[in-house]
C-alpha cells in the first residue's frame, strides 16, 4: 500500500528541500518507488516539466534524487512573485491568474481540490510520497484555508516530521514553541522531530535534544550535521549561489535583479575552477575587471529595468561594453538589452512601455501567451549542440535577430550585436550542458573542468549517505502511512 510522510519546518529555509531530496535518494536505494510532492511553493526559479508545465526548482531536484522525470503533479500550486504584493498563480503547471496577496485566500478552497488530485495521482503510482511543507505551521495566522502545511496534512491524513534549524539558534524554542501555538488537532499529526544543520560535535546537544522530546512528547529522529557540499546542488534561492573569493580566471558577474527568475544558469558556472563568479547585489558597482556580465531572467522585466537603473548598472554596463567587455542576457535579461520593452496588456504589471538599455537592436512586446517548453538547440557561434528550456512571455523582434544566438529546430533564436560582444537568448539551462559550457568558456580562453550533472548525482548520493548516518531513516519510512 502506498504511504506518505511530510517534512514541515519551524520556519522558511530550515533545509526542508534538501532533507526531502536526501530521503528520496535513500528510499530509492532501498528499492522503493518514491516521489516528491510540495502542495504549494513560492519561487521564481521554476523548472520545465516533461508534461509541458512548470514546477519549483527544488521539486525538480527532488525528482532527480528519486530517479524520476519532473512532472507538474509534484508541485501543483506554484506562486511566482511579480511585485511586493502580488504573484502569478500557476496551477498544475499552467498559469491560472495573478492575484494580490490579500486576495489569495479566496482562491485556496478551489486550489485544495487540485492539490489533493495531484497528490492522489502520485500516491497511486508510487510506494512512498515525500511531502515538503512551505514556511512553517507556526504561522497560525495563515492556518485558515491552509493548503501548504497542516491544512494539507490533515486533509490527506499524512503524518508530519517537524524539522528545526539549529544553525539559526534557538532550536529548542523553535520546536517546543511550534507545538505550543498550533491547534491540538494539528499537533496530533506530528509523528516526531529532527534537528538540522548542526556544526561541531552533535553530542554537545544531547541534553537539548532530550529536553525537546520531554517537553513535546514527540519522538526524535536524529540530529543532522551541516552538509558542507549542499552548495554543489542547484540552488532554489539566488542568495545560495556562491560568489568565489578573489582570484584568477574568467570573471563572470551576474546582476542580482529584484525579481530574478530561473537563475539555474549560474549554478554550473559557480563550480567551474576556471571561472570567478560574482553575484552582484543591489548597491554595488559593476567591477571594472569583469570579463562577462550575465543579465538573468526576471519575473517583471520592466520592474527590474527600473531596479537596474536605480543601482546605476545601466551606466556601468555601457562603460563595460565600451571597454570591450561581453554581455549575455537570458530571457528577461535579453528583453532588457533591447531598445524598448512594451507591456500594453499589463501582463507583468501596470500597462506601459519603457526604454531598454539599447545594447541590442531589438524590441519586445509582452503577450498573454506563455511559452513553456524544453528545447534542443545549436549554438550559432560554435556549432555546439545543447539542451535547455524556455519559460517566458513576450515576443522579441528587430534587426539583430538576423544574427541569432542559436538555432532551435532550424529556426533562429536570440540575437547578437554586430560587435559579437552583446548577445541575448530565451534559452535557460544552457550552462548545465557540459559540451556547451566548455565551448562557451573556450571562446574566452577559459577551460571547463566540471562534469556538472555527474557532480549533482554524486552529491545526492553523498547527501543520502549523510542522512543515513545521522537520522533514523528506517524509522522515518516506517511512520509513513
Amino acid at each position: 500500500m502506498s504511504r506518505a510522510l511530510m517534512i514541515q519546518g519551524t520556519g522558511s529555509n530550515v533545509g526542508k528541500s534538501l532533507l526531502v531530496a536526501g530521503l528520496a535518494r535513500a528510499a530509492r536505494r532501498r528499492g522503493l518507488s518514491v516521489a516528491p510532492f510540495k502542495p504549494q511553493n513560492m519561487s521564481n526559479n521554476a523548472a520545465v516539466t516533461a508534461d509541458g508545465g512548470e514546477i519549483g526548482r527544488a521539486q525538480a531536484l527532488q525528482a532527480l534524487a528519486a530517479g524520476l522525470v519532473p512532472r507538474t503533479d509534484m508541485n501543483p500550486v506554484l506562486l511566482k512573485p511579480e511585485t511586493d504584493t502580488g504573484a502569478q498563480v500557476v496551477v498544475q503547471g499552467r498559469r491560472l491568474t495573478t492575484v494580490r496577496a490579500r486576495d489569495y485566500a479566496a482562491l485556496k478552497p478551489q486550489l485544495m481540490a487540485r492539490v489533493l488530485e495531484s497528490f492522489a495521482r502520485l500516491r497511486g503510482a508510487h510506494d512512498l510520497v515525500l511531502v515538503e511543507g512551505a514556511g512553517s505551521p507556526a504561522e497560525v495566522n495563515l492556518r485558515a484555508g491552509d493548503i501548504a502545511n497542516m491544512g494539507f496534512a490533515r486533509a490527506a491524513e499524512v503524518p508530519v516530521i517537524l524539522a528545526g534549524d539549529i544553525d539559526r539558534g534557538g532550536v529548542i524554542a523553535q520546536i517546543v514553541g511550534t507545538q505550543a501555538v498550533i491547534d491540538p488537532g494539528d499537533a496530533a499529526m506530528v509523528a516526531g522531530f529532527l534537528v538540522n544543520r548542526f556544526r561541531g560535535d552533535p553530542s554537545l546537544f544531547d541534553e537539548g535534544y532530550r529536553m525537546i522530546a520531554e517537553r513535546t512528547g514527540w519522538r526524535g529522529f536524529g540530529v543532522v550535521p551541516w552538509f558542507a557540499d549542499a552548495w554543489r546542488l542547484p540552488a532554489e534561492d539566488a542568495l545560495d549561489i556562491r560568489t568565489q573569493a578573489r582570484g584568477t580566471g574568467l570573471h563572470v558577474v551576474c546582476l542580482c535583479l529584484s525579481r530574478m527568475a530561473n537563475f539555474d544558469d549560474l549554478d554550473p558556472l559557480s563550480q567551474e575552477p576556471g571561472v570567478r563568479l560574482t553575484m552582484l547585489r543591489a548597491g554595488a558597482a559593476l567591477p571594472g575587471d569583469a570579463d562577462v556580465v550575465i543579465m538573468p531572467g526576471s519575473k517583471s522585466t520592466r520592474g527590474d529595468l527600473a531596479h537596474l537603473r536605480a543601482q546605476g548598472w545601466d551606466v556601468d554596463l555601457a562603460a563595460h561594453v565600451r571597454r570591450g567587455g561581453h554581455v549575455l542576457g537570458i530571457c528577461g535579461g535579453f528583453q532588457m538589452l533591447g531598445r524598448r520593452v512594451s507591456d500594453p496588456e499589463g501582463i507583468e504589471g501596470p500597462p506601459g512601455s519603457d526604454a531598454g538599455l539599447g545594447l541590442l537592436d531589438v524590441e519586445t512586446v509582452m503577450t498573454g501567451d506563455k511559452r513553456v517548453t524544453e528545447a534542443a538547440a545549436i549554438h550559432a557561434a560554435t556549432g555546439t549542440a545543447f539542451t535547455g528550456y524556455e519559460i517566458h512571455v513576450g515576443r522579441t523582434t528587430g534587426p539583430d535577430r538576423a544574427r541569432p544566438f542559436a538555432h532551435v529546430d532550424g529556426a533562429a533564436e536570440g540575437a547578437v550585436a554586430p560587435s559579437g560582444r552583446v548577445a541575448g537568448s530565451y534559452l535557460h539551462g544552457m550552462f548545465r550542458d557540459d559540451r556547451f559550457r566548455a565551448a562557451w568558456l573556450g571562446g574566452f580562453g577559459a577551460a571547463s573542468g566540471t562534469r556538472y550533472d555527474a557532480q549533482v548525482e554524486a552529491t545526492l548520493d553523498a547527501l543520502a549517505d549523510h542522512l543515513e548516518a545521522h537520522l533514523d531513516v528506517a524509522g522515518l519510512i516506517a511512520v509513513a502511512r
